[in-house]
């Protein structure tokens, strides 16, 4: 089925305390095998992150993107999520975006990567960051209205279309931050590392593996027939050639511009 987020619906959280539409329980356990950081992508969120020295990372997931060399404190609310952070990572506290336990002016930078699509009142969650941050706030994200660039809305429109109805427009996501906003665009490199949907762009055949479609939660709500029609086209296409007729220039070009965006709000 298709599963959209309004921005003012209120979701339970999950049995492993996942506070979104998507039950990491269920579908986290080889998240940290199959979304590691990408050091292309890490180098524009370190850039942003500036001078800063204390660093809150919300929705924080298995740690991907977090400055080693930074005072870093995280925030994840699902428990497999928590359970697979890295040991030299620090342990990340169970809470929610909507309510950072923590005061004013508390952080020199906060920083949110592919998690506000989860959050169940967005507009809340990033004001708590801002209202906690002294400098820049972060949000890693993918445009919606860029998600058709890829070549997966050929072979799996609903699955696109359950990402366009989760993710926030970028536009919101400003406003609710305020103060001077700043949108990067983020090239995904060819053997990008961390698995998302186009990270795939010119590596289909990753698609086909299980674990690497249930680490992008959309593929959790798309009907199983939808995912078996999926499967089935991409592999007769790439067994008969048919994808490298279309969208073989991917397979050696150096970087894809999709639907990859850094927003960046300074107070």
């Amino acid at each position: 089925m298709l599963c959209g987020m309004d921005e003012e619906q209120v979701y339970s959280r999950h049995a492993d305390g996942s506070a979104g539409d998507a039950d990491y329980g269920v579908i986290g356990a080889s998240y940290a095998h199959y979304r590691q950081p990408d050091p292309y992508i890490a180098e524009f969120i370190l850039k942003a992150l500036g001078e800063a020295k204390t660093v809150l990372n919300v929705g924080a997931g298995a740690g991907s993107y977090e400055p080693v060399d930074r005072d870093v404190t995280a925030v994840e609310p699902s428990a497999s999520m928590r359970s697979q952070r890295a040991a030299g990572l620090p342990a990340a506290i169970d809470a929610t975006a909507e309510r950072l336990p923590f005061a004013d002016n508390s952080f020199d930078a906060s920083m949110a990567t592919f998690t506000v699509h989860q959050w169940s009142d967005l507009k809340a969650g990033l004001r708590e960051m801002r209202r906690v941050s002294r400098g820049p706030v972060l949000i890693l994200s993918c445009d919606p209205a860029e998600l058709e660039r890829s070549w997966l809305y050929e072979y799996a429109p609903e699955m696109i279309a359950v990402e366009a109805r989760r993710y926030p427009a970028t536009d919101v996501v400003k406003a609710a931050l305020g103060g001077t906003t700043e949108v990067l665009t983020v090239p995904i490199p060819l053997h990008c590392i961390d698995g998302f949907s186009e990270a795939y762009y010119g590596r289909p055949e990753c698609l086909l593996d299980p674990g690497a479609r249930l680490a992008n939660s959309a593929w959790s709500f798309t009907n199983q027939g939808i995912i078996e029609r999926f499967v089935n086209k991409l592999t007769r296409d790439l067994n008969d050639g048919t994808w490298d007729s279309r969208y073989g220039k991917y397979r050696s070009q150096a970087f894809f511009e999709g639907s990859l965006r850094l927003i960046i709000a300074r107070a």
